[in-house]
């Protein structure tokens, strides 16, 4: 190996990179985790001890009761690149991980379709908001993550007892999206992967009944009834019927998430959308920066994407020069 410098995999939740760590060992490939929830760092250093980092922090820390590191994080990763650290998921993606507002000013510059929506700040102004939408409309916390903080409301009369009794959440940084709630075709979303901004591979998703979690780690059933290996699970994710089969996206799609991807310099991650079942037609959502990849994944989509992530992390330490991320 050429460089004796090792890779930093700074994360917080406990099961969802575990695969990763697994692979890292297998290749005898030297690393460190570092613990988003409970960091430091030196603002007058001059060097990184690290090769590489591998941003793996998530906008749902705070349901863990780790909502420190998320403004921590964005500023830990611009002091990372002030100095020529090579980051993966630097701060332009994180900072758009952390708004959905963002999100949907990226898709709007891109000219790509997505639900309509409208941002507030204050409860209040969710009924104002939502005039001209097509009910049901969710208020969606800016910073969510699993389907965190979206809150449904079928009639403008219910949105409006909610924002007179004080009941709309706007999450973390007191910013909300109200938003039309498209019905899903076929009840399914899909969310395409990217690796190095590159199509990777796209899993169908069949949330359970009125959930929004849509996490692929905490999927643990296939479309058959087949129950994925408990192992690739996370510990939390409990018994709660999302359901995954593997898709291929029209080349049309795979264009826009690479498009999208490269706006917002997506090393790694999910982009989801749905199929409007009123027109038929796709909308995007979610520009997910943290990817943890479907659970079981050789059982569902062929292949263990693990795998190719490290050979990219390989390439991108200075490890070894060259590498098939593509195989």
């Amino acid at each position: 190996m050429t460089s004796i410098k090792p890779i930093a995999i700074y994360h917080e939740h406990p099961d969802w990179f575990k695969p990763l760590f697994a692979e890292l060992d297998r290749r005898g490939i030297p690393f460190v985790r570092l613990d988003a929830a409970a960091h430091t760092w030196d603002p007058a250093e001059t060097e990184s001890p690290y090769s590489l980092v591998v941003n793996r922090a998530s906008p749902s820390a705070y349901l863990r009761g780790n909502a420190q590191s998320t403004f921590h994080t964005l500023h830990w990763l611009k002091h990372l690149e002030r100095l020529g650290v090579p980051v993966i998921n630097g701060s332009a993606v994180y900072t758009n991980e952390l708004s959905k507002a963002l999100q949907l000013d990226v898709l709007e510059e891109l000219g790509l379709p997505y639900p309509r929506a409208r941002v507030i700040n204050h409860g209040s102004q969710a009924p104002i908001a939502a005039n001209g939408l097509r009910f049901p409309v969710l208020v969606k916390a800016n910073i969510g993550g699993s389907g965190a903080g979206i809150q449904r409301f079928d009639t403008a009369k219910a949105l409006q007892q909610a924002a007179d009794d004080g009941d709309i959440d706007l999450g973390v940084d007191s910013t909300a999206l109200v938003q039309e709630l498209a019905p899903l075709r076929d009840d399914r979303i899909t969310r395409v992967e990217v690796l190095d901004g590159k199509f990777l591979y796209a899993i169908n998703v069949y949330p359970s009944g009125d959930s929004f979690n849509l996490c692929p780690a905490d999927a643990c059933q296939t479309t058959d009834g087949t129950e994925l290996e408990r192992t690739f699970c996370a510990a939390d994710a409990g018994k709660n019927g999302m359901r995954v089969e593997a898709a291929q996206p029209p080349q049309s799609i795979i264009d826009a998430v690479e498009q999208i991807a490269e706006r917002v310099q997506l090393d790694i991650g999910g982009i989801e959308y749905l199929i409007d079942d009123r027109d038929g037609k796709p909308y995007f959502y979610d520009i997910n920066a943290l990817s943890n990849f479907v659970a079981d994944a050789p059982n569902v989509i062929g292949f263990d994407p693990f795998d190719r992530f490290v050979d990219y992390l390989e390439v991108r330490s200075g490890i070894i020069a060259d590498s098939v991320v593509n195989r």
